[in-house]
């Protein structure tokens, strides 16, 4: 019997807080490297002479960022701030809600739903509310390769939790009626797969041998109930220091602190929209993130072969195949207009 869950309260969806900086990794320095105007005991020179002590510079101003968020099956409303990767997102949402942050699956933007083209990647705009998925109902599958592809698409969400992001219309897996998309994938015959990145899953699935019964161990995520309106965003411009434009998004980055950027231009968004579309049909994956810091590596690069060094450099961990590498450099090229 299906018990119907509290209606989230909506408290704090107009409740902002202001005032103090917050140490959350994300800095805009104010008033540039100009010295102060008031002196300081011993800070600067006999009058008339030079080569005295510079004043100190002015404290950079860090903005106050603060995000509200719920569980996507029902729960009060929390706040959250001091975070500068997914992992401490997750940590933070954990800490609210009193779970352990391996319970969450993957966390939406701006609705309960499981919905796969809301899910929070890389960016989280000022004015977005996260609702988090956490574990439900564990499942175990037996799935018979028939064909060279299981017809899914995999993504993580960046703290050891990979997912379905996609089922294709079908195929193997699209004739299971059980396997979900939003299901967590746990472990492949028993083998765990908690901890490893999207890209390394696809790689163990597209290796399992025709023939070959398996077993995959799923995890589908706590369902919300329809009753529960979606959130839209608020035309309100949140008050935290007033510190950015509604075009301005928090950057999460899997390695470094996040950084308060100016969101991707129409031209980015449509490159990195292409460049996702291309890890899924060479690699399997899907991954926004990724698709845009390979968008942000195209910049200023000299070519195809320069681009792929960079690529190297920074993502060597995924070996894309040169006739990958290449694609996504005309691809890039082709969405900015710019020559290949």
């Amino acid at each position: 019997m299906l018990r119907r869950a509290k209606r989230p309260s909506r408290e704090g969806d107009a409740e902002r807080q202001g005032g103090t900086p917050m140490e959350n990794g994300v800095s805009r320095e104010t008033g540039g490297s100009q010295a102060s105007s008031s002196s300081s005991e011993g800070g600067r020179g006999t009058p008339g002479q030079s080569g005295g002590t510079p004043a100190p510079r002015q404290p950079r101003v860090r903005p106050r960022l603060i995000f509200h968020t719920q569980l996507a099956h029902g729960s009060p409303t929390g706040k959250i701030e001091g975070f500068t990767n997914v992992k401490e997102l997750y940590a933070k949402i954990a800490e609210v809600f009193d779970i352990s942050p391996t319970e969450i699956l993957f966390c939406t933007l701006n609705t309960h739903k499981v919905d796969m083209q809301k899910l929070l990647g890389g960016q989280i705009g000022l004015e977005d509310f996260i609702f988090a998925h956490i574990r439900g109902e564990t499942k175990e599958v037996e799935v018979t390769k028939t064909e060279d592809a299981l017809g899914l698409t995999i993504t993580d969400n960046g703290a050891g939790c990979a997912f379905i992001k996609r089922i294709k219309e079908g195929s193997i897996i699209n004739r299971i009626p059980v396997v979900c998309v939003g299901d967590s994938i746990e472990a492949i015959n028993d083998q765990t797969i908690v901890g490893c990145r999207h890209y390394e899953v696809a790689k163990m699935l597209r290796e399992m041998p025709k023939a070959q019964p398996f077993t995959l161990r799923l995890v589908e995520p706590k369902r919300a109930f329809d009753m529960i309106s979606q959130r839209t965003r608020s035309n309100k411009v949140p008050s935290e220091g007033k510190v950015a434009s509604g075009k301005e998004t928090l950057r999460l980055r899997s390695k470094g602190s996040a950084t308060l950027e100016e969101a991707p231009s129409e031209c980015e968004e449509e490159a990195a929209g292409k460049v996702d579309d291309l890890l899924e049909s060479y690699m399997g994956i899907r991954d926004v993130e990724l698709a845009s810091s390979m968008v942000e590596m195209a910049k200023g690069r000299q070519g195809s072969e320069d681009f792929a060094r960079g690529l190297d450099l920074l993502l060597g961990e995924f070996a894309f195949p040169e006739e990958f590498v290449a694609e996504v450099w005309r691809t890039i090229c082709e969405a900015k207009g710019s020559p290949k």
